[in-house]
């Protein structure tokens, strides 16, 4: 049996969720020089950042990517304009948006305002701007993953997301916040954080 490797990371904007590069993105092995039998659960799409756990333990990726156990994904979102208490209402109470083409109804998530993230490095390159309009930071938290989900939910509120960061799966949180960082964890540690047996 061969030995299991946990590595939680910040992935940076603008990095492939992969690890080879691809039409000049690079990829995950720019980082750091992981084993040859890892590969990251789940994903983020190029232009989010933060959280990805890398690990060869498949019976990990199971339980994290199957739909029935549901875990818990938290972001930190900023989006363009002045979210409200109303935007939050209708982030957590079910949204349809587009998955594939066809309409999907979100399931409830959590959500709420927070202040701008003063632990956050700012990114590379930075989140354009347009000074005659504000930007504001919402946490939320889902317990599924579809392709640019959170993207298409702000979008569907009539708040672009600006800057995603994923912070959280359950209780296993980033603890670097510092794009590129790598950690190597111990599997105690990796399953008691995500609750699993």
């Amino acid at each position: 049996m061969p030995d299991l490797n946990y590595f939680v990371i910040y992935k940076p904007f603008g990095v492939l969720s992969q690890f080879s590069e691809a039409d000049g993105h690079p990829g995950l092995a720019s980082l750091y020089n992981f084993p040859k039998d890892v590969y990251p659960v789940g994903r983020l799409d190029r232009d989010s950042e933060g959280m990805l756990i890398i690990t060869n333990d498949k019976k990990l990726n199971h339980k994290l990517l199957n739909p029935e156990f549901a875990h818990n994904r938290t972001y930190m979102v900023q989006v363009e304009g002045d979210a409200t208490n109303e935007t939050i209402k209708q982030l957590e109470n079910r949204l349809e948006i587009k998955i594939n083409k066809k309409n999907y109804l979100t399931k409830p998530a959590k959500a709420k305002l927070i202040e701008a993230p003063s632990y956050v490095p700012e990114r590379n390159p930075p989140v354009r701007f347009r000074k005659s309009i504000p930007t504001s930071w919402i946490e939320l938290t889902l317990i599924e993953g579809k392709n640019r989900q959170v993207r298409k939910m702000t979008a569907k509120t009539g708040f672009p997301t600006l800057r995603l960061i994923r912070k959280s799966i359950e209780n296993l949180e980033l603890l670097a916040f510092e794009p590129g960082s790598v950690q190597q964890l111990d599997r105690s540690i990796i399953y008691k954080k995500l609750n699993l047996k």
